[in-house]
């Protein structure tokens, strides 16, 4: 690893414990996590009771692999991204993941303040993050941080990771020809729904691993 890769990493070290030091704050489970294995190690432990594990829809618990091997062990999943699927399969799945053992995600983005925001189309994702699910394992890399609240973390979510995800998902959205944002009123428009926790809800158990990597969109 060269000097300047090595200052990047210590540089972005300091803002993942700040944010993991600003959710244990809000009363999140908060860990900071160097590496993705890392992660990974986190959440099979955690997953060692779970019987039905459900799955967000988030590239960042997608490029983890670790459906494959919770799978081998026996774990029911509740993934409605599966291929094949009809739509009503798909909303059968959504609903079950509001109720299951371990919900896992990512987050559109963090902030330094230690507010998890999110932006959904549907709206099951953010719903399985703050209530119904026994645990609730919401994975960070460090791509995800912004310096601000709520405005800069919108920007990031607007302007980075919804027109990638709109073109990934194959719908006809502007951002996704473009590249860019236009706030628009399209029929697959997949910004329908923002959500901001910026306490742990009373009920809920959730775990958040800030992750000194990037990871997802």
């Amino acid at each position: 690893m060269s000097q300047t890769d090595e200052l990047v990493r210590w540089t972005w070290e300091q803002k993942c414990e700040k944010a993991v030091e600003a959710l244990g704050q809000n009363g999140f489970t908060s860990v900071y996590c160097r590496t993705a294995n890392e992660a990974y190690d986190y959440i099979m432990k955690e997953a060692e009771d779970a019987a039905s594990i459900g799955f967000g829809g988030s590239r960042t618990i997608v490029d983890l692999m670790v459906q494959a091997p919770l799978q081998e062990k026996g774990k029911e999943i509740l993934n409605h991204g599966l291929p094949g699927l009809s739509s009503e399969e798909r909303m059968a799945i959504m609903r079950r993941q509001l109720t299951c053992d371990l919900f896992l995600t990512g987050t559109n983005a963090v902030t330094l303040s230690g507010w998890l925001v999110n932006i959904d189309g549907n709206g099951n994702r953010v719903a399985a993050m703050f209530f119904g699910p026994q645990k609730v394992i919401v994975v960070a890399g460090r791509n995800k941080i912004v310096d601000g609240d709520l405005p800069a973390a919108i920007n990031r979510i607007k302007n980075w990771a919804s027109p990638p995800n709109a073109k990934r998902l194959n719908y006809n959205t502007p951002c996704a020809k473009t590249g860019f944002c236009s706030n628009c009123n399209s029929p697959e428009r997949i910004c329908r729904v923002t959500t901001v926790i910026d306490r742990k809800p009373r009920v809920m158990d959730i775990r958040v691993l800030v992750v000194n990597e990037d990871m997802g969109l």
